[in-house]
């Protein structure tokens, strides 16, 4: 796929993770994730690492503040208490695109990993931007990124009112 799609897009990426963010181990899918926005053509920084809960909803009003084109998240969608990702994200929507985070989780599944089904990740729009919630998992984030080279140009395309 042509990096084009990205080019003159910006982009931000937050990881949710507590012990990330403690310094406990490295993120370990913010850096995949940003590498490929890089290679589609998007101006993205460094991940920003947060722990799981409200400083994660404070960080994506942060980041949608700066109305980048994507905000793409990792981790936080599964079921353990402190996973609230899919919390801190839906008030901030305006409209969800459930479809997409069905692919993202039949990807997985199709893949082998039965557990992926149980990620509750959500994608959808908050003003200008597009949002999805990416798993935690390395496997997980690159799988879902395939899932959404596709259709993410045309998405990012129709966001502002471009025709399909």
């Amino acid at each position: 796929m042509s990096e084009a799609f990205g080019k003159g897009r910006s982009a931000v990426v937050v990881t949710a993770s507590t012990r990330a963010a403690a310094g406990v181990y490295e993120d370990r899918s913010g850096p995949v994730i940003v590498e490929r926005l890089r290679a589609w053509g998007f101006e993205v920084g460094d991940p920003v690492v947060v722990p799981d809960g409200d400083e994660l909803g404070r960080a994506l009003r942060v980041a949608l503040a700066g109305e980048p084109a994507l905000v793409l998240t990792s981790g936080g969608t599964g079921l353990t208490p402190t996973d609230v990702t899919p919390e801190q994200t839906a008030p901030l929507l305006d409209r969800v695109v459930p479809g997409v985070a069905e692919a993202i989780r039949a990807a997985g599944v199709a893949k082998g990993v039965p557990t992926a089904m149980l990620s509750r990740g959500l994608v959808g729009v908050a003003g200008r931007t597009f949002v999805a919630n990416l798993p935690g998992s390395r496997g997980g984030v690159v799988d879902a990124l395939d899932v959404l080279e596709p259709v993410l140009g045309h998405a990012l395309d129709q966001v502002p009112g471009s025709d399909h």
